[in-house]
């Protein structure tokens, strides 16, 4: 009787709001496969985004390319992904995210770096673009950053708190600040 009571005032009404809000995303052009969820959060510039099959977001998730025209896809997630309340994709290049991982809260991830310079504004400084590539069945701890041009193979796991500055082959076990390679992930 409880299950029933919780499914009719939380579960469902949730459920609704996700496939509505999926809707209005592939409305306004995000490619969005099938099963996903989406509770509370941000996504611009739907037309770069592209996002596969059972997926789920949690609250206050963030989805931002960059807020420029762009004709391709700045962000690219696979299928069988869980990610966490605070998590952050900004992408100016390219994000791609296999299949099968999951992010823990607060993650930020970052494909750009600010420019900065004697007697040149934040504001007017070019962003340097690059990418960020993350393998398949990867554990992203808590409060991990990761940053511009890292890729990291399957089944790593990254520590919480991390800051990733470069890339790791697969079956890394990585942390720190910045994150260092700490072990082999064995069977």
């Amino acid at each position: 009787m409880k299950y029933f009571i919780e499914s009719l005032f939380f579960r469902i009404p949730n459920s609704i709001k996700s496939r509505f809000k999926i809707l209005i995303y592939r409305f306004l052009g995000a490619r969005i496969g099938k099963k996903n969820r989406f509770e509370k959060g941000l996504l611009r510039r739907a037309t770069q985004i592209e996002i596969t099959d059972h997926n789920t977001f949690t609250s206050t998730y963030k989805l931002w390319p960059e807020d420029t025209a762009f004709s391709g896809k700045r962000i690219i997630i696979g299928s069988y992904n869980y990610f966490n309340k605070n998590m952050m994709l900004d992408a100016c290049g390219m994000i791609q995210i296999g299949d099968y991982n999951m992010f823990g809260p607060d993650v930020y991830i970052t494909d750009s770096n600010h420019t900065f310079g004697d007697g040149i504004s934040p504001q007017k400084a070019p962003m340097q673009r690059g990418k960020v590539k993350i393998g398949n069945h990867c554990w992203i701890g808590a409060k991990t950053i990761i940053l511009k041009d890292v890729e990291l193979g399957d089944y790593c796991v990254v520590g919480a708190g991390s800051v990733v500055t470069k890339s790791f082959p697969n079956g890394s076990i990585i942390g720190g600040v910045p994150a260092k390679h700490l072990s082999k992930k064995t069977e």
